[in-house]
């Protein structure tokens, strides 16, 4: 499965007291490429009867990024359930290749007006395989 992918240049308000990407940004950008991988999928029919929440987050940090650095954000979603699905994620410095974050997270699918679990569809399973 080819991961979707998008590019960022770290600004500097990701940036800590110690110099380096936050904690925190990282996972919002673990929600961002998330989103961003499922809009890039679906049309507005979907977008309009379904949203994704999230279960938990599992984030291992293995090294340091800094201001303008640019990074690769990669997303791909396995292991299905009814209702669930695992979504991972790397964070790569695109100079160099070094690994600097994976992720985890368990999603699971929501019927946007009930607010209740909705089973995954073939369809869905389809667009994301």
């Amino acid at each position: 499965m080819t991961p979707f992918e998008i590019e960022i240049i770290i600004p500097l308000s990701a940036i800590d007291d110690l110099n380096h990407v936050n904690n925190v940004t990282y996972l919002q950008w673990v929600q961002d490429v998330a989103e961003q991988h499922w809009n890039a999928k679906i049309d507005s029919r979907l977008r309009e009867t379904y949203a994704w929440v999230v279960v938990n987050h599992n984030i291992t940090y293995k090294n340091p990024a800094f201001e303008s650095e640019t990074l690769l954000l990669q997303t791909w979603v396995e292991n299905y359930t009814n209702v669930t699905c695992e979504r991972h994620t790397k964070i790569v410095r695109k100079r160099d290749g070094v690994l600097l974050v994976t992720a985890k997270t368990v999603w699971c699918l929501i019927d946007k007006n009930t607010q209740k679990p909705s089973k995954i569809t073939d369809e869905l399973l389809n667009l994301f395989s």
